[in-house]
């Protein structure tokens, strides 16, 4: 059986960068055991692009 978990990455408004690395977020998750299963971005905003990405981890129970 399989867990998962996502972790949100909030885009800056002006400069639409990353607030945090996401490969030191995977590089950490791994040592629990989570592996990166995706990376997507569910909501785009007014002028097409989008405000926060999230990665989904997964995991054997």
């Amino acid at each position: 059986m399989k867990e998962y978990k996502k972790v949100r990455i909030h885009l800056s408004f002006w400069h639409k960068e990353p607030d945090q690395d996401y490969i030191e977020i995977a590089n950490r998750e791994a040592k629990d055991g989570w592996k990166l299963l995706q990376i997507f971005a569910p909501n785009v905003g007014g002028y097409g692009l989008a405000n926060y990405f999230e990665l989904v981890f997964e995991k054997d129970r």
